[in-house]
């Protein structure tokens, strides 16, 4: 059986962690199976579920707090477990570090699989990727990244160019996605909403990227054209509570970090995602295999429209122009699993497209 150790900081309910467990769950275990090394002392999100499947999780410290402790714990995991395959899921090319350390401790194969397309845009943040790139970038063996913009920000123009970077599309189970009319009613009634409500959904960390108050600008302006509409705000991060206070007065539910997506989704009637930049955004890409129409920024790559579901909006537009274009989304929700395995998208492809790249094998 071939192990493969992957790098991460957490395995929370983020887009790296949940791109990584969709992978995890259709692996063949008799043949492949994946470990995780974080940096977190705290019980994680999917931590349960790793561990039921057959996969190890070590801690290490963080590099921000103990660099010694961080090289030395993940080249002694390396070292003693006989890692041959490392892959470490980055946007900024200073996480190939880890993939240098993991080289110098016995590793065969070094994998980096890009994030996102951004990391903020401070000064500091540009200059150490464009350090890391240039110290670290030999350290990688498989380039991987969900979107073409992922792929330039992280690995290089040239790479990308020369086909040396691999898209691994961010594919889902379209079956367990699917829109399903009495979990739209069970989650309706859970939280409170009517049923000729218009839900506004969203599913994301708080976290300055989501954009967050932006969102709430434009739920402001929704609500005053429609009464009944509600916005529906999945997931949890650092920035909730001045989120909650600016939601004051308004009908903003705040539904926490949950295991049901897709029956959250099934409950939405349109999905708004004004985020600032993202790599392959996964909620984007479950929201239309539940059929759910989607506004979100333009600085998204347009590779994430697999169904002709997505409008895309300029961030500079005004808040009433994103809530009218909200307002006019609506329809009946269709079947999309042809569409996603035109398009590459359904997790057993990708999966054997992932076992090819990392594992060489079929």
């Amino acid at each position: 059986m071939k192990r493969l150790l992957c790098l991460l900081s957490s395995m929370n309910a983020g887009g790296a962690e949940t791109f990584l467990m969709k992978i995890y769950r259709a692996l063949d275990k008799e043949r492949f199976q994946m470990d995780f090394c974080i940096n977190v002392p705290e019980k994680c999100f999917y931590e349960d579920e790793i561990l039921a499947l057959g996969g190890r999780i070590y801690r290490i410290p963080a590099k921000s707090q103990d660099l010694r402790g961080f090289s030395a714990g993940l080249q002694q995991v390396v070292a003693e477990n006989g890692y041959e395959y490392v892959l470490r899921i980055t946007s900024s090319t200073m996480g190939f570090m880890d993939l240098h350390l993991a080289r110098k401790a016995g590793a065969r194969v070094c994998i980096a699989r890009s994030s996102n397309s951004s990391d903020g845009g401070s000064w500091k943040a540009l200059l150490a990727h464009k350090l890391g790139r240039l110290l670290y970038g030999s350290a990688v063996d498989v380039k991987l990244a969900p979107s073409d913009l992922a792929a330039r920000y992280t690995f290089g123009d040239k790479a990308y160019e020369k086909g040396q970077v691999h898209i691994l599309q961010n594919a889902v189970d379209v079956d367990s996605l699917r829109y399903d009319p009495e979990a739209r009613a069970r989650i309706r009634k859970e939280l409170g909403i009517t049923e000729n409500a218009r839900v506004v959904g969203h599913i994301g960390r708080f976290s300055q990227q989501k954009n967050h108050d932006f969102l709430l600008d434009i739920f402001r302006q929704i609500h005053k054209n429609d009464p009944t509409a509600v916005l529906l705000l999945v997931g949890g991060g650092e920035l909730e509570s001045a989120i909650r206070r600016k939601a004051q007065g308004l009908p903003v539910i705040f539904a926490g970090v949950r295991q049901d997506v897709a029956a959250c989704l099934s409950a939405m009637d349109v999905f708004a995602f004004p985020s600032f930049y993202e790599g392959m955004p996964n909620t984007i890409i479950e929201a239309q295999a539940n059929g759910l129409p989607c506004v979100l920024a333009d600085t998204i790559t347009r590779q994430a429209d697999i169904t002709g579901l997505l409008t895309y909006l300029p961030l500079t537009e005004p808040a009433d122009r994103w809530a009218r274009q909200v307002l006019v989304c609506n329809g009946s929700r269709r079947d999309q699993k042809e569409a996603f395995q035109r398009a590459g998208y359904e997790i057993g492809s990708m999966v054997k497209v992932f076992t090819k790249l990392v594992f060489a094998e079929e």
